[in-house]
C-alpha cells in the first residue's frame, strides 16, 4: 500500500483522512456529534447525497455529466407519492416500479439527444435541469403531493423511518462481512493461480478485519436506543438501500461486460468503437442505469419528506452529487471511478452539512467548506498523479 501511495496511486486514503479530520472537529466542538441518534441521522442524510453521486458515476465514466439529475429524482419521488396516495392507489411495490421506470426513461431520452444527436450532455441535461425542474413543480402543485404520508403508504414512509430489529441488524451486518470476506478471499485466490500480481493475504485479512470492525461499530451504533419517548433501535432501511445500490454497481462495473466497456469508452471511445464494442448501446446502457439510480434516491427523498415539495433543491442536489462523486475520487474526464466513490464522498458532504447544523453555522458556510473540501481533493489527487507521470 506504501508502495503505490508513494507511486502517486493515493486511493482512498487523502479523502478517508480528510473524512476522519471533520469528525474529530464536530466531536471537540460538540460531543453530541458521535452519539448513536446524531450518526444515524447523518447516514440518513447522507443516502439522498450517495446515490445521486453514483447516479453522476455511471456517466462520468464516460466523460459525460447529467445537470438534471435532481429533478429526474424529484420527479420519480413525485410519480410514487401520487400513485400510491393521492391518484390511482397503486400497491405500493408498482408504484415503486413506476417511479423507477419513469426516472430511468427521463435519463434515457437526455441519453438519446447525446448519442444520436451528438449534442454535449451539458446542454442537454441542461435543458432537462430547467425542463423537469417545470414538470416537478406542475406534478405536485396539480396533485398536492406534498404532505403527510398517509398509512396506506407506510412502505414509502418506511423506507426512511422503518428498522430492522436488533437481531436482523447483527445478521444483516454478519452477512455482509460473510458476502465480503469470501470475495476477498476468492479474488486474492483468482489471481494468485492467473499468475497476476497481487497483494499479501495479509493484506486481505487486514482488510477482512477492517470490514468485520466497521460492521461491529455500525451494528453497536444502530441498535443503540435514539429516542427519548420509546425505544427506536435497529439499522434504518435506507442504509441497505444504500448498500444494495452500492454491491449492484459495483458488480456492474467490475464483474460484467457491460461495465468493462463502459470503462473503455470512457478511456478511449475511438479505440473502443474500433474494438467492435457497441459504443452508442453501452452509453445508453449508462444513462439508463443513472436514472434508475437518481429514482431510488427519489423515493428516499420523497420516504425522508412525507410527499414532495414543488421548491426540492434539485440544483443543489446536482451539484452535491458530482461533488460526491469527485470527492471520493471519480474523475471527470472518463475512465476512472468507482461506486464507493460516491459512498465516502456523499458522507464527507453529510458530515459538513450535519456537523455545521450542530454547531449552528450559516448555511452559506456550509458551502464554502464544502467548495474548499472539493478542491482540496482534486488538488490531492491531482498532483499524485501528476507526479506519476512525471515518473514515467
Amino acid at each position: 500500500m506504501l508502495k503505490r501511495f508513494r507511486q502517486g496511486d493515493s486511493g482512498l486514503i487523502p479523502v478517508v483522512l480528510g473524512l476522519c479530520a471533520l469528525v474529530l472537529y464536530f466531536y471537540v466542538r460538540t460531543h453530541v456529534f458521535l452519539s448513536a441518534s446524531n450518526l444515524t441521522n447523518l447516514f440518513i442524510q447522507a443516502t439522498v447525497f450517495i446515490l445521486l453521486g453514483m447516479a453522476e458515476i455511471w456517466l462520468l465514466l464516460l466523460g459525460e455529466i447529467d445537470l438534471s439529475i435532481g429533478f429526474v429524482a424529484g420527479i420519480g419521488g413525485a410519480v410514487a407519492t401520487i400513485v400510491t396516495d393521492l391518484a390511482w392507489h397503486w400497491p405500493w411495490f408498482l408504484g415503486f416500479a413506476a417511479a423507477l421506470a419513469v426516472s430511468a426513461t427521463l435519463c434515457l431520452l437526455s441519453g438519446l439527444l447525446v448519442v444520436f444527436l451528438k449534442l454535449p450532455s451539458f446542454i442537454v441535461t441542461l435543458a432537462g435541469y430547467l425542463g423537469y425542474q417545470g414538470v416537478l413543480i406542475y406534478m405536485v402543485d396539480k396533485t398536492n403531493s406534498g404532505g403527510t404520508v398517509p398509512e396506506q403508504s407506510k412502505y414509502l414512509y418506511n423506507l426512511v423511518f422503518g428498522n430492522f430489529t436488533p437481531l436482523w441488524t447483527w445478521l444483516f451486518f454478519a452477512l455482509l462481512v460473510a458476502l465480503g470476506s469470501i470475495f476477498m478471499l476468492r479474488s486474492y485466490g483468482n489471481r494468485r493461480s492467473s499468475g497476476l500480481e497481487y497483494r499479501s493475504i495479509y493484506f486481505t485479512l487486514a482488510k477482512i478485519v477492517a470490514l468485520a470492525g466497521a460492521a461491529v461499530a455500525l451494528a453497536l451504533i444502530f441498535n443503540t436506543d435514539r429516542s427519548t419517548f420509546v425505544v427506536i433501535r435497529g439499522v434504518p432501511f435506507a442504509i441497505p438501500i444504500d448498500i444494495a445500490m452500492l454491491l449492484g454497481g459495483t458488480f456492474i462495473l467490475a464483474k460484467t461486460k457491460a461495465g468493462r466497456y463502459i470503462y473503455a469508452i470512457g478511456g478511449n471511445n475511438e479505440a473502443a468503437r474500433r474494438a467492435g464494442i457497441n459504443v452508442s448501446f453501452y452509453r445508453l446502457f449508462a444513462f439508463a442505469l443513472a436514472g434508475l439510480t437518481a429514482g431510488v434516491a427519489g423515493l428516499l427523498y420523497a420516504s425522508n419528506l412525507g410527499g414532495m415539495s414543488d421548491s426540492m433543491p434539485g440544483g443543489i442536489f446536482v451539484l452535491y452529487a458530482v461533488a460526491a462523486a469527485v470527492i471520493g475520487g471519480t474523475s471527470l474526464f472518463g475512465g476512472r471511478g468507482k461506486m464507493i466513490h460516491a459512498v465516502i464522498g456523499g458522507l464527507v458532504i453529510a458530515t459538513i452539512y450535519n456537523g455545521m447544523a450542530l454547531i449552528s453555522l450559516s448555511t452559506s458556510l456550509e458551502y464554502i467548506v464544502t467548495a474548499v473540501v472539493l478542491l482540496a481533493a482534486v488538488t490531492v489527487d491531482t498532483l499524485a498523479r501528476r507526479g506519476t507521470t512525471n515518473q514515467i
